[in-house]
């Protein structure tokens, strides 16, 4: 699978957001463009697989491909040389995070140094009033007036905020966002101006990523584990819910899969770990020869994310 991203996902400027190419003009991330999110995810990878010389490139072309004034820019589309000028801070998190791990695995103190100047960075433009936000738009010098509840990367903040009063309000703003003990999973983001949650429909792995940040800090709801435990057992863990916890779609996904897997060994939970894996690699190319032999995709659609082939390289390294 690895050898997949190197080989077939990856370009001179970085990783594809998807196999198949498009032209690039859709208002989410399509084809060969580029996501902060994909260096990310193999920054952390080569990390925790010890791989220093495959990280220091990556970390090198993340910072020349996506660095801006106030952030990283979250996207990138080489077929029209435009850098979007909006940040994620999802993204930005991970990929201080990661420099935060590299300096551990690898004993650099240069890469602690620049985690520590771009968490200041992210601070003063991502966060006021003791709030986050979900993006700082580098273009028009504004931030968006909500924070998504997947976006909030308790573990990170702790290593990169002073204020301890970020930490607890954006805390206590997830665990209040817990829908019921009969459907354990979390609304979608906080209104600030309303002071309300909004939810349409629940994304999975949106709520899972949230679960796995509460997790890390040692502030999930057991209600919550058990869930995942059962769906993940029993393969029936879907990608869309209603919000009172009845399934609007029988698609699953690779990164459904391996988040759950993350969330297993952050429990130190053999068989959640175990069984998710099991569950994530039903979604394996075997076919020798397919196009996508090793990867994570569809076969018929020629389809294949790196969202989901690096979370299950992620998924792998824990």
């Amino acid at each position: 699978m690895h050898r997949f991203i190197i080989a077939q996902l990856t370009g001179d400027n970085g990783i594809y957001t998807n196999y198949q190419d498009t032209e690039q003009q859709e208002l989410v991330a399509t084809g060969h463009e580029i996501l902060s999110e994909s260096m990310g995810l193999a920054m952390r990878y080569y990390t925790r697989t010890g791989q220093e010389s495959q990280f220091e490139q990556a970390w090198k072309l993340t910072e020349r491909q996506f660095n801006m004034e106030s952030g990283f820019s979250y996207r990138f589309s080489p077929k029209h040389n435009k850098l979007y000028t909006v940040n994620a801070a999802v993204d930005d998190l991970r990929i201080i995070r990661a420099l935060y791990e590299a300096a551990d695995r690898f004993e650099q103190n240069n890469y602690r140094e620049q985690a520590e100047r771009l968490g200041k960075r992210f601070l003063n433009y991502n966060s006021k009033e003791d709030r986050l936000f979900d993006f700082y738009d580098d273009y028009y010098k504004m931030t968006n007036s909500f924070i998504t509840l997947c976006y909030i990367d308790l573990r990170t903040l702790q290593l990169i905020a002073d204020e301890t009063a970020l930490i607890e309000n954006m805390l206590q703003l997830v665990q209040n966002g817990y829908l019921s003990d009969e459907f354990p999973f979390y609304e979608t983001r906080y209104l600030y101006e309303e002071a309300a949650y909004q939810s349409e429909d629940i994304n999975t792995v949106e709520s899972l990523l949230t679960i796995l940040s509460l997790v890390e800090v040692g502030k999930q709801q057991a209600r919550s584990i058990d869930y995942i435990k059962t769906q993940v057992e029993q393969g029936t863990l879907y990608g869309r819910y209603s919000r009172d916890g009845k399934p609007l779609t029988d698609i699953q996904s690779t990164a459904i899969y391996a988040i759950t897997a993350i969330i297993g060994s952050e429990l130190r939970d053999e068989k959640l770990y175990r069984d998710s894996i099991e569950r994530m690699e039903q979604f394996q190319v075997l076919e020798q020869d397919s196009e996508l032999y090793g990867a994570y995709g569809d076969i018929a659609s020629r389809q294949a994310y790196s969202f989901d082939n690096l979370h299950a390289l992620l998924a792998y390294s824990y």
